[in-house]
């Protein structure tokens, strides 16, 4: 399960978490103008849009989890289990694979207008990547300084709705998600005000009583409505590091522990890794669950006229700055020592 979300302040940032019990390997991708997109129905890409990333990289293809184009353009790929709906090529269509979507839409679009022009003349077929990797059932938010869409393929066919609070998670489908939000149109940011019942004197005993009814689980419909409401009350202090601290805050509201999403098979699902991408400046930052220290990658210190993929591996073990020079072997050498002394004496 996922949560991706656009965020404005002075510049435009994107990003997501990907939750889930395992990873193939994730990697920050640079894709330069010039790589070679190879697209199983439609004609090769010649130069196009450089972009920056999340993927799994493998035959020298980037599957892209989430990416921000060099234009500012970024989209996203959630699970969408149950409802996505992919389907064979249609004579008269673009028919795009579920895994050619991302390098489809941010290769060639540099603003969400031009995605949409685009989609109304795509059919998302179920091509599998291969053997190995079947279609994965999705459903994208793709956004830019402007405005944020969801898109979905399901029985009825292509759907793109406007997405006015930049959020998306799983399930259910969007429409259903945004209705939800008319449930918690009482919450808010301030000081609730006494409604209840006229002349019954009660009184506020705590901050944040506004937010009382929030949901706290980590259900996909809950993780929505939590994330919509700290993103659209959020409010950051100014400049690029305040700016990406509020975005990791923000999605740290649905982040998932080890050990509270129980699965089948005894494993846990957990937050694998957290991104934010400055869309304008084309720099990619992120933390991955046993490394909170925020890494960042970007995209115009690479060469964008070459061919090749540039991959940088997750960094996931935890980056700790010690503020008085002591390190974790110095102070278990320490311990150690000490201990003898005692056991000596």
């Amino acid at each position: 399960m996922c949560t991706a979300a656009a965020y404005r302040t002075a510049d435009f940032y994107f990003g997501r978490t990907l939750d889930n019990d395992f990873s193939y390997g994730d990697e920050v991708t640079v894709t330069p103008r010039n790589y070679p997109f190879h697209f199983a129905e439609e004609k090769a890409a010649g130069p196009h849009f450089a972009m920056i990333g999340m993927a799994y990289v493998t035959a020298d293809y980037p599957l892209y989890y989430d990416a921000v184009n060099e234009k500012g353009l970024g989209m996203a790929g959630l699970n969408f289990v149950g409802s996505a709906v992919y389907r064979d090529c249609e004579e008269g269509k673009d028919n795009i694979a579920q895994y050619e979507l991302i390098p489809w839409i941010l290769s060639q679009c540099a603003t969400v207008r031009q995605a949409r022009e685009l989609l109304a003349r795509i059919n998302i077929t179920n091509a599998a990547f291969s053997d190995q990797l079947p279609p994965a059932q999705l459903h994208w938010l793709i956004a830019d300084s402007a405005e944020s869409v969801t898109v979905e393929s399901v029985a009825e066919g292509i759907k793109i709705y406007d997405n006015p609070v930049g959020v998306l998670t799983n399930n259910p489908p969007f429409d259903k998600q945004m209705f939800a939000l008319n449930n918690y149109m009482h919450l808010s940011a301030k000081a609730p005000q006494n409604t209840f019942a006229p002349g019954l004197e009660l009184s506020q005993y705590c901050r944040g009583m506004g937010a009382i009814g929030l949901p706290g689980d980590l259900s996909s419909q809950s993780r929505f409505v939590r994330a919509a409401f700290v993103k659209m009350n959020a409010v950051s202090a100014g400049g690029e590091m305040a700016d990406v601290s509020q975005f990791f805050h923000i999605l740290g509201s649905v982040d998932q522990q080890r050990g509270c999403c129980e699965l089948d098979d005894g494993g846990y699902e957990t937050t694998i890794y957290t991104s934010c991408c400055n869309a304008g400046r084309g720099i990619y930052y992120y933390t991955t669950y046993d490394n909170h220290q925020i890494t960042a990658v970007d995209m115009y210190a690479e060469d964008l006229e070459g061919r090749a993929l540039v991959r940088y591996p997750t960094i996931e073990e935890e980056q700790i700055r010690w503020q008085n020079g002591q390190s974790p072997d110095s102070a278990q050498g320490r311990m150690e020592s000490v201990c003898g002394r005692s056991m000596s004496k």
